[in-house]
């Protein structure tokens, strides 16, 4: 129930953003769209009531609600820059603004990478509070170890992604000589900032 349950909210997010952004830049509707990209915490939620709700009435703890907290971090940790990736990148296609682009080069480029990183670091954190919370709730050693190897994955995770985010503070990589293929992203994100 709890993977049909994450499966319906990975589809319930697309739906809403693919409609959010339809109607904020098709329909000319920005409120609306607007309105349909707030719902999608929603969903989320939805998911959190009913996997404490599974566990209450005496569900096994196993690797879907594991994987559920991991989902729910994510979304927290990762939503706001996915919808607001989508949303330049429909604005760009569907009202001809210009693209931002994350930089390609250099030490902006380490710095845009460590921004990535540390929403894996909030979506562990929420994944790691989250399954506390029912190892917790559940308050029997023996039935919460799949729980504990989920909590000890989300940290592995974000330690890899650390390392990655790391290389490119190390080995920065370095603009193309003779100016072809500067890095306009970077003027752009600051102006955007």
């Amino acid at each position: 129930m709890i993977v049909a349950l994450i499966v319906a909210c990975e589809i319930g997010f697309w739906v809403l953003l693919a409609a959010g952004l339809a109607f904020r830049y098709l329909l000319r509707m920005p409120r609306t769209g607007l309105a349909l990209l707030l719902c999608e915490p929603v969903l989320e939620v939805v998911l959190l009531v009913v996997t404490a709700w599974d566990l209450r009435n005496g569900a096994e703890p196993n690797w879907t609600h594991g994987l559920a907290a991991l989902y729910i971090g994510y979304t927290v940790g990762h939503g706001h820059r996915t919808v607001k990736w989508l949303d330049g990148h429909a604005a760009h296609r569907l009202d001809g603004r210009p693209l931002v682009r994350p930089p390609r080069y250099g030490l902006a480029r380490a710095r845009h990478e460590t921004r990535v990183w540390l929403g894996t670091v909030v979506a562990a954190a929420v994944a790691a509070a989250l399954l506390q919370l029912a190892i917790w709730y559940i308050g029997d050693p023996g039935r919460v170890t799949s729980l504990e190897s989920w909590r000890s994955t989300a940290w592995r995770a974000a330690g890899i992604h650390g390392l990655i985010a790391l290389t490119y503070w190390l080995w920065p990589k370095k603009t193309p000589s003779g100016g072809a293929g500067q890095d306009a992203g970077t003027d752009r994100e600051k102006a955007v900032r």
